[in-house]
């Protein structure tokens, strides 16, 4: 198997539980990537955005987990200007089969492990 790949994981804090899916799919699978996780513990301040900034420029890409919360979610959307401005590779995945939210400047895709996979070997 090829060198695994180092993912950043942007998701809403409403989200967790759909993050913590997508980790538990990588950690029970013969996953191709390594998981980031960078959970929001604290307020948002300027050493949140210097941490997550250093873990986003170490990460060969980013996968944005999508759904409604992330319109309001601005931890969220710092992340995923972060990534941009960083140059990396970002797909976005509907966190809910019955929520097509769309960011904009994010192609979104449905979850499915194939999805994930295209998108890491392209990495």
């Amino acid at each position: 198997m090829a060198d695994k790949k180092v993912i950043f994981i942007a998701f809403a804090i409403e989200d967790e539980g759909q993050r913590n899916f997508l980790k538990g799919q990588s950690l029970n699978t013969n996953s191709p990537f390594e998981y980031i996780d960078m959970s929001v513990k604290q307020a948002y301040d300027t050493n949140w955005k210097v941490k997550v900034r250093t873990r986003i420029k170490r990460s060969d890409g980013i996968i944005v987990l999508v759904s409604k919360n992330s319109l309001t979610s601005s931890g969220q959307k710092w992340e995923i200007q972060c990534a941009k401005e960083e140059k990396k590779k970002i797909l976005g995945v509907w966190a809910y089969k019955d929520d097509r939210t769309n960011i904009v400047g994010v192609n979104t895709k449905v979850w499915s492990w194939s999805n994930i996979k295209v998108f890491i070997d392209s990495l």
